[in-house]
Parts: structure tokens; sequence; C-alpha cells
């Protein structure tokens, strides 16, 4: 296996209410070519987040979305996500991936695309 550290690749956090919109969110933004892959996690047993909205600490449920794209994309992605998001304030984290298997990140490179 090839190491490299040469990527603009990175790593997006996305939480959802539930799998139904977590699929659509997932499906509708590999279609676009935005992202490469999505992971889509708490399936069979959903994220417990706890959080402070409105003054008071809250409780849910969630689906974590783990999205594998490129940098110069995010705009575009967030853009996206935000037309389908039910959240009126959702997450949304890019983590810079700093290195992984040179073939796998060059498909995440080749596969997601800003036009």
């Amino acid at each position: 296996m090839s190491i490299t550290t040469e990527t603009t690749a990175c790593l997006v956090l996305v939480t959802c209410p539930n799998l139904p919109e977590a699929q659509k969110i997932a499906e509708h933004i590999v279609t676009k070519k935005l992202a490469a892959c999505v992971n889509i996690l708490g399936e069979q047993s959903p994220l417990q987040s706890l959080y402070w909205w409105e003054g008071q600490v809250q409780q849910a449920q969630e689906i974590l979305l783990l999205i594998k794209t490129r940098l110069d994309c995010l705009p575009l992605l967030e853009q996206e996500i935000r037309t389908i998001h039910s959240y009126q304030i959702f997450e949304f984290i890019a983590l810079p991936i700093q290195a992984g298997s040179r073939d796998y990140l060059s498909w995440v490179a080749q596969e997601s695309s800003t036009t």
C-alpha cells in the first residue's frame, strides 16, 4: 500500500434526525458528485447527542453521515445539503485528511467534482 500526504480530500461530518433524511442527503450529494462516498452510521443504534438549543440542554437520537470529498467542493456541498436538511442549524464540520492510501484519495479526488 502506498501512503500519501499530498491530498485535498476531507471528511465532512453531518448529523441527521432520522435514517430516511440521511439516506436522501447521501444519495443526493453522491449523485451530484459532490462526494465520492458517504457512510451512514447509526441505522441499528442511533447516536445519542446532547447539545444546547434555545437556552436548554437537549437530547436527541441522530444519524451521522461521514462524507468523503474534496476541499473545493465544500461550498457547493454545504449549499446542497442546506436545501434538503430539516434542521434550522445543522452540523457541517470538515476535517482535512492529512494522509491516506494514495489509490483511495486519488479516487476521492476523481469522483468528487464542483462541475
